[in-house]
């Protein structure tokens, strides 16, 4: 069984931190992009960081950031973001699939319409190896919003997935997952 839960500990924090740097290696060693701007690791290493990660018996196999944001500046009305979504090199795309069934359901319970992600996009959107990743991505249910800056700066396609209750998910993904808190925009239109 796979389990989605908080990044609670140091050590937890430690793990998506290597994970991060372990996935960045294999992007740069397959030339790859890796964001320029952003200290990843760095945001997982922080406790104040949302951070969350699916396991499968106590393995972590992804991590990533949570937030509940009114607005990125693309796309209309509050979401669920996902950011710095990094999977374990090596893994199958069922990683990607399950984090999507999720998402999807997990933004559905939080009353919100939309989950949206973004991925670096240095290049055309129609340019390989990125069409490929994109093609997986709109094959999950994923739809590809275009490009343009992205919350760091780097050139992202913006990505976005509609909400949807999913309840027989529960058997097959353990949620222990805390619902980020409204960005203070979100509050002031409740």
């Amino acid at each position: 069984m796979y389990e989605m839960r908080m990044l609670s500990t140091a050590a937890e924090r430690e793990e998506a931190a290597a994970l991060v740097q372990d996935r960045q290696r294999w992007l740069t060693l397959h030339g790859l992009p890796v964001p320029a701007r952003a200290n990843i690791p760095a945001q997982f290493r922080e406790a104040q960081t949302l951070s969350a990660g699916l396991f499968e018996d106590g393995r972590l196999l992804s991590c990533m950031i949570l937030e509940h944001t009114p607005d990125l500046g693309w796309g209309q009305g509050p979401c669920l973001f996902l950011g710095c979504v990094h999977t374990l090199p090596g893994q199958s795309d069922d990683i990607t699939r399950l984090i999507t069934l999720w998402a999807s359901d997990f933004a559905a319970r939080l009353d919100l319409h939309v989950v949206r992600a973004e991925t670096l996009a240095r290049h055309a959107l129609e340019a390989e190896p990125l069409a490929a990743l994109l093609r997986r991505l709109t094959d999950t249910g994923w739809d590809v919003g275009g490009s343009g800056p992205g919350r760091d700066g780097d050139r992202v396609a913006r990505l976005e997935l509609l909400a949807e209750h999913r309840p027989g998910l529960r058997a097959l993904i353990s949620c222990q997952v805390h619902a980020p808190q409204p960005a203070p925009d979100d509050r002031s239109n409740a």
